[in-house]
């Protein structure tokens, strides 16, 4: 009995065996490589799957998922002989297992190696500050060469992407001080664009208050002068209602008279003709209230009048084309200054 069981024991584990050989359960996403006798037979796809067992094998399982792979920085000389390290990551997927099991022996190295090679290419033709700026087009370039040169490995990629560059520190520096250079003169720029805006802005500020202050000034004059003229009117308007005659207008010149003399440092005045002309009519008025006898309010004491004191104040030697002549006041009386090489007109006081 011993000798069937333990025959029993053995078939029964071999059954399991090959049960679990048989058997093939392929996650979603993914494909596996089966082999007959070490030839490619078929590809097993996501789901349950049965093989041959000890006659079938599952070679390798392959992720067909997109796959991010970084690459170590890379030195690349640039067209102006400078150093540069790159960092690259692609983005590529399997699009063929078979032909990624058979067509190349490890498709992320080789990968690799084309990035290395056409990254080198690329950069060999371009300068430090085209390399910098152009990163869209080193990107579809590469891009370009890997996909065309995996397409028969089953590859695909999808994006390739460079991660830094890295010029030499001395470059980096000098580049630093460039840049900042750059921003010191648009500050600079800057700084004098708003200066001279601010000084356009005051002088047009300080036109337009010149051009205000000018049109207020001649506003003004001109109501001032509209001012003068209303009181003109209105004072001449007031003479010819009135009537006056020359008894007033000598009145308003007597009024006048101490206004000339006003003032501590005035040593020469001038006397208008027109005055003794006034005057004389003043004392023919005066005159006239005193000349038959009587005195002022029935007084018996008769005022003087007007007329005696005139010549004394007006006997002035008058030219008739030269006008009234200077009254010399600090003498103590109104005393003409009298040129002896000139005749004169008599003045009758009468």
């Amino acid at each position: 009995m011993e000798p069937v069981l333990i025959v029993l024991v053995v078939l029964v584990v071999v059954a399991f065996i090959a049960l679990i050989k048989t058997i093939q359960v392929i996650p979603q996403a993914s494909a596996a490589i089966v082999e007959r006798f070490g030839r490619y037979t078929r590809t097993l796809n996501a789901g349950l799957n049965i093989v041959v067992p000890f006659i079938d094998r599952v070679r390798n399982r392959i992720d067909l998922r997109e796959q991010v792979v970084p690459f170590p920085p890379q030195p690349v000389i640039t067209q102006d002989n400078l150093v540069v390290n790159i960092d690259t990551v692609i983005y590529y997927q399997v699009t063929d297992p078979r032909a990624a099991t058979y067509e190349v022996a490890s498709y992320i190295q080789a990968i690799e190696q084309l990035t290395v090679t056409t990254l080198r290419n690329i950069i060999g033709s371009m300068d430090l500050e085209s390399t910098l700026t152009s990163r869209e087009v080193i990107n579809a370039g590469l891009r370009g060469v890997l996909d065309e040169a995996t397409g028969k490995w089953g590859i695909r990629v999808n994006r390739v992407e460079l991660k830094a560059i890295e010029p030499p520190t001395s470059i980096q520096d000098s580049m630093e001080k460039q840049m900042r250079a750059d921003r010191d003169k648009r500050a600079a720029i800057l700084t004098a664009e708003g200066q001279r805006q601010a000084q356009i802005l005051k002088a047009e500020g300080e036109k337009q208050a010149d051009v205000l202050r000018a049109e207020g000034e001649a506003q003004a004059a001109v109501l001032r002068a509209d001012g003068e003229a209303a009181a003109i009117r209105t004072v001449f308007e007031a003479i010819h209602d009135g009537d006056a005659d020359q008894k007033l207008l000598a009145y308003q010149y007597l009024q006048t008279l101490p206004e000339l003399a006003k003032g501590d440092s005035n040593k020469l005045w001038i006397i208008p003709s027109e005055v003794g002309d006034a005057l004389k009519g003043l004392g023919g008025a005066f005159t006239g209230l005193t000349g038959n006898g009587g005195g002022v309010n029935g007084g018996a004491v008769a005022a003087p009048s007007v007329a005696q004191a005139a010549p004394a104040a007006t006997q002035v030697p008058i030219d008739p084309a030269s006008g009234p002549r200077p009254v010399d006041t600090d003498k103590g009386a109104a005393r003409p200054r009298v040129d002896p090489t000139r005749e004169y007109p008599k003045i009758d006081p009468e």
